[in-house]
């Protein structure tokens, strides 16, 4: 089977926002191209992506990722078995994690306390059913779960949001998962500059006295930018993970749903920064990831005649063309959904369809690589 690797390209606006803060509460940025640039973590955009999947995935095939390990398969032998009690439960869970060696047993005023790893461990929804449904088996059978049989169960159906982010477990790298999908940060096309709104807070009640002055006033930091977002999975090991092509195809659909319409939340409830991409581009590949972030390196300065939309639409359109002939480089298939002439000439690289048709287009490509009928 050849390779299958799929690119996915994306130009979206954002107002005023700050969708992902540092330390000190500003919003992130990079140095590239020799200018400060807006930036979006890729792990912020993981996160929004992983919180959309709730909403495109049924809940079995998605993980949970938590320290509080033990308070999770507690729950689930207690609905296996709910005539054991909360401290049976809690120790059952418990001895699952500490022969594992993720987790150490504790005790807390002479109660069981539940399990907590050492750090954030995801496993599936299914595994945990699974683990829950060996140790009350184990329990009844009056042996305890081993870690022979944790790393088994652990290593089995696995999740989509697992098999795209992967999974790793320092303490039992036997269970690691690689990733099959990789993102970006995703940087502004242009040199941006942070900004503050100052603000104040009426104190309603100091009204109704005749009192002034605000109840409240503060500063908070901001900027707005057009940016460029690149995420590539690869279908490949996404279906050696997932270890089946319908479930591989499902979860490239979801990914690509889900990293195109997903915004990270970081204080939308006040700059209701929420947008919609400018332009999608998706090239299938047979060979190796390409980012194509080199079209920014001289930042897009917009002009009386063309805004940043269209100018970075055009480097994006004129530096794709430069890479791929200069080393070759033929997408098997390409889609392109963008919005309005700002983004036009993007046309060019694939066939343009609505963002829907896009995703089916994908999917029917993926089942097609994968030795499916479309």
């Amino acid at each position: 089977m050849s390779r299958t690797i799929i690119d996915v390209y994306v130009l979206q606006t954002v107002p005023p926002s700050n969708l992902n803060r540092d330390d000190t509460g500003s919003p992130k940025t990079a140095i590239y191209g020799g200018v400060r640039r807006a930036r979006v973590s890729s792990q912020a955009w993981k996160r929004a992506v992983r919180v959309a999947f709730a909403d495109l995935l049924d809940r079995s095939q998605l993980g949970e990722r938590t320290k509080r390990v033990g308070e999770s398969l507690a729950e689930r032998i207690k609905e296996l078995d709910p005539s054991l009690s909360r401290e049976a439960v809690s120790a059952l869970a418990t001895d699952v994690f500490t022969a594992a060696g993720l987790a150490k047993a504790e005790k807390k005023k002479g109660e069981p306390k539940d399990a907590e790893s050492g750090y954030l461990l995801f496993l599936s929804r299914r595994q945990l059913d699974n683990l829950a449904a060996a140790a009350l088996e184990a329990s009844r059978a009056g042996t305890k779960l081993d870690k022979a049989t944790f790393k088994a169960l652990a290593d089995t159906d696995h999740s989509v949001d697992i098999a795209m982010f992967g999974r790793m477990v320092a303490d039992l790298p036997d269970i690691n998962v690689d990733a099959a999908c990789q993102v970006a940060h995703a940087i502004s096309v242009h040199a941006a500059d942070t900004e503050f709104d100052y603000f104040t807070a009426v104190d309603d009640r100091k009204e109704a006295v005749d009192e002034a002055g605000a109840g409240m006033i503060g500063t908070i930091e901001f900027n707005s930018s057009t940016l460029y977002r690149y995420a590539t999975v690869d279908v490949n090991a996404l279906h050696r993970t997932l270890g089946d092509a319908t479930a591989t195809r499902r979860a490239v659909e979801a990914f690509l749903t889900a990293f195109v319409r997903s915004m990270p939340t970081g204080k939308q409830n006040t700059f209701a920064h929420r947008t919609l991409p400018d332009a999608v581009l998706v090239r299938m590949r047979d060979t190796q990831p390409i980012n194509l972030v080199g079209a920014f390196e001289t930042p897009v300065r917009e002009t009386d005649t063309a805004g940043r939309i269209k100018l970075a639409a055009a480097a994006l359109a004129q530096h794709t063309a430069a890479v791929e002939n200069a080393y070759g480089e033929r997408p098997t298939a390409s889609w392109v959904t963008q919005v309005g002439e700002q983004t036009a000439v993007l046309a060019d690289l694939g066939k343009a369809v609505t963002f829907g048709e896009l995703v089916n287009g994908v999917g029917e490509q993926v089942a097609v690589a994968l030795g499916q009928p479309a």
